[in-house]
């Protein structure tokens, strides 16, 4: 059988298996087995076990139950809802304020906790209800929330980015500096949004009211004294803190990941015990219980993503389809386009922990063959792999917005989404005509070099 046959066999084999419900883990691993035993010598069975232990093996993937650990402890205390009510305290005058407050406290609460479910969890069940009560309409509120929490994963510390490196063989902490660049932009794209929706939003409730219809809640103005103001700083500012704290650990050297990691669920767990009184071990179990179920499922699809593509170089699957595609010689940004175009695809169906280790030895050669900085490329491809969190019909964040805010139509929060979705593509655009939003700085801290 040549090797183009068996590459359909197994592509199709694997998406087959996937639709029929099968967990993606355990999809992945049952198709790579199946194949080594058909076609790889019965030897090769016998190294599964060595092969999955020795991938997984690695320092950096050691972060990852560390970093989970640590949003845990901030996600399941009440810090996210501290935080956005500290922002919208402070914002509140701004036109648009509340949802400007709620992008920034995603943005923040990413950062602090570095997965996409969990910041459109504990943001979102604040910030939902204070927007529905402050007039904005649901599909606008929740498009906020749900684009807000991709962030998570394009924000250090960043589990997606983690795999990224290990995959890509690239430096952690340039990869970390360089999405600082391209998450600012993004955040100032949805707070600019953010502040054009509202007026829009604003001056329809405004006509309404003067044509003698009913007085909208947006056009009512908060009033907060600077006393009130400054009362809802000090449960907020030891987080930041924190924060700050990781950051100057990681970059400046002091730590690597994994001790960075360690450290900052060590501090977290501190801070809610001293500022929540979150120190019972029955107010722990959730904390850890979550922790330990998500590390686990993530660290299973990690060893048989990796397993997958084991096999799949093994029978030079991957090798093949990376010289089809050199073969092709596309023109270097028709040849992004393209694999980008593929990733959005794959978005739909997949969580991007599979789409990188399932791509990666596909993609990678390629891109490094066409000159292609393989650290801007890992940004750009974590903001594509963020559309598909919020891309409709199957965006996750979608659904978790639908979990929390049931009352507003899942027709709604998909058309508050699109335009969110939009302004991402925008970001993309704007990294490739102006690269040095990523690459910048990591040289500037790093110095110079790929």
């Amino acid at each position: 059988m040549s090797i183009a046959a068996i590459g359909l066999l197994y592509g199709g084999s694997t998406l087959l298996v996937m639709f029929a419900g099968m967990p993606i883990a355990f999809a992945l691993g049952a198709v790579a087995t199946l194949f080594m035993i058909f076609f790889m010598p019965s030897s090769s069975v016998d190294t599964i076990t060595q092969n999955v232990y020795e991938e997984m093996a690695s320092i950096t993937l050691l972060s990852i139950p560390l970093f989970i650990l640590k949003g845990a402890a901030i996600g399941r205390s009440r810090a996210g809802q501290d935080l956005y009510g500290a922002l919208h305290a402070w914002l509140h005058r701004i036109p648009g304020g509340l949802g400007i407050a709620n992008v920034f406290a995603c943005a923040l609460f990413a950062a602090m906790a570095g997965s996409s479910p969990a910041t459109c969890s504990a943001i979102g069940s604040a910030g939902i209800p204070e927007m529905r009560k402050h007039g904005y309409s649901g599909g606008f509120a929740a498009g906020i929330i749900a684009a807000g929490g991709t962030l998570g994963i394009l924000l250090p510390p960043s589990i997606t980015m983690i795999l990224y490196a290990v995959a890509a063989e690239q430096s952690l902490g340039r990869l970390f500096l360089a999405a600082i660049g391209p998450a600012l932009l993004l955040v100032v794209l949805f707070a600019g949004y953010a502040m054009w929706r509202f007026r829009y939003e604003f001056n329809l409730a405004k006509e309404l009211y003067e044509s003698g219809g009913k007085k909208s809640e947006i056009l009512q103005i908060d009033k907060l004294s600077m006393r009130e103001k400054f009362s809802l700083l000090p449960r907020v500012l030891p987080f930041i803190l924190l924060l700050t704290g990781v950051m100057i650990a990681l970059y400046g050297g002091f730590a690597t990941p994994s001790e960075t990691a360690g450290l900052g669920a060590v501090l977290a767990l501190m801070l809610i015990a001293v500022i929540y009184a979150v120190w019972k071990p029955a107010d722990l179990e959730p904390i850890l219980v979550s922790t330990l179920r998500e590390s686990t499922m993530l660290m299973l699809i990690i060893g048989m993503s990796l397993l997958y593509s084991y096999v799949m170089s093994y029978l030079h699957i991957s090798q093949s389809t990376a010289e089809w595609i050199v073969s092709l010689h596309l023109e270097r940004w028709l040849l992004l386009a393209t694999i980008l175009l593929m990733v959005v695809v794959l978005g739909f169906f997949l969580p991007p922990v599979s789409i990188i280790l399932m791509t990666a030895p596909i993609i990678l050669p390629p891109l490094r063959a066409a000159n292609f900085d393989l650290i801007w490329f890992g940004v750009v491809m974590t903001i594509v792999m963020e559309m598909g969190l919020i891309h409709p019909p199957v965006g996750l964040n979608i659904f978790v917005i639908n979990n929390i805010a049931p009352d507003i139509p899942l027709r709604d929060v998909m058309w508050g989404v699109l335009p969110f979705v939009g302004l991402m593509i925008l970001g993309v655009v704007i990294l490739c005509i102006a690269p040095g939003i990523a690459t910048w700085f990591p040289d500037q801290v790093m110095g110079a070099g790929h």
